[in-house]
């Protein structure tokens, strides 16, 4: 699992570099990573995009592939970063019984994806505190929480391998002046917030033209404010630290929940479960779970889209940081062929 998964740039990348180059302490380390930038070279906004912030959330990280290897940028600057926290690839979330990898079929062959962790490998960052402490704001987590990524947020430059990852993430947004700013995540049926959009304050208005235009193209998606006294999370600190506007994304993952049952590679790919279909129907759960599941072209398609809209919708309130994408795939193609049709 160390060994990370092959991509295939697309080419609307003009440029690839790792996220050391925004914080160098970092280079070298199981925390480094990819970074790809799609710039038109023609004036706009700068959107970052990031999936693998937890590497078991599969649809956020096929997510930010799609768009890696499809996308081209006419006005303004896309950045990707398809594996946030790197070291969180290399490791399963121990007695979870989540498998190492899938595999989807391509036009051009079978193609293998890594699935992570939640959190950053031990073997990164050991030993975890009785009580992980945000040290910005003082809030107080149960002790694994010091090596999840999205609780780790602004980040610190002398912090734990985690915070130092979240810190170099924060320096990308402030030299590359990123306008708006996208987590992708994943979460169980179960969830309160699972299919929906969180959003900082300063970008309730655009979150709320894109909800409003994803449920036109027929894809239910709740919205909700990012949560002032929760802090370490980007919706939330991303926000407060730099002037990006800060959106984070859950779509519906059974391998996220309690209520799965075998949890193979299956389950993450077809999104099959019948103890979710049965909890759908004693009305335990935060979304509908029919008999068909939720499969990963669903999911991975919704996350695309919303992306999409975010970038069209965001020179509408702001003219001069209009953002212009082609090449992404749409919502009823991806759903109609699958991922692997959208895959180099």
């Amino acid at each position: 699992m160390h060994k990370p998964d092959v991509l295939h740039p697309g080419d609307g990348v003009t440029r690839q570099t790792l996220l050391s180059e925004y914080f160098p302490a970092i280079a070298g380390t199981a925390g480094d990573t990819p970074v790809f930038i799609l710039d038109s070279k023609s004036p706009g906004g700068c959107m970052l995009v990031l999936g693998g912030t937890h590497g078991d959330e599969t649809a956020g990280y096929l997510a930010a592939v799609t768009l890696l290897e499809n996308a081209k940028v006419q006005t303004g600057r896309v950045i990707l970063i398809p594996r946030a926290n790197a070291s969180g690839f290399t490791h399963n979330v121990a007695q979870e019984a989540h498998p190492q990898r899938i595999v989807i079929s391509t036009p051009h062959g079978a193609r293998s994806f890594t699935v992570g962790a939640r959190y950053t490998n031990p073997i990164h960052q050991w030993p975890d505190p009785q009580v992980y402490t945000h040290v910005a704001s003082g809030q107080s987590l149960s002790g694994p929480e010091t090596r999840n990524l999205n609780r780790s947020y602004p980040g610190r430059a002398e912090g734990t391998f985690t915070e130092r990852i979240a810190f170099a993430i924060t320096e990308l947004i402030r030299k590359e002046k990123v306008d708006l700013a996208i987590d992708l995540h994943e979460a169980a049926p179960e969830y309160p917030v699972v299919n929906t959009i969180v959003a900082h304050e300063r970008a309730m208005d655009l979150a709320a033209m894109v909800n409003m235009n994803l449920q036109a193209m027929d894809i239910p998606i709740g919205m909700e404010a990012s949560p002032k006294n929760f802090h370490g999370l980007s919706h939330r600190e991303w926000g407060d630290a730099t002037s990006v506007l800060a959106i984070l994304m859950e779509s519906t993952s059974p391998g996220q929940g309690r209520l799965r049952g075998r949890t193979d590679a299956a389950l993450i790919t077809q999104g099959k479960d019948r103890f979710y279909v049965l909890a759908s129907e004693r009305h335990r759960l935060s979304v509908p779970y029919p008999e068909s599941g939720w499969p990963l072209e669903m999911r991975v398609g919704r996350h695309v889209a919303a992306v999409n809209e975010f970038a069209k919708n965001l020179g509408d309130f702001a003219p001069d940081k209009t953002i212009t994408m082609t090449g992404v795939p749409e919502y009823q193609a991806m759903l109609a062929q699958g991922v692997g049709a959208f895959l180099k």
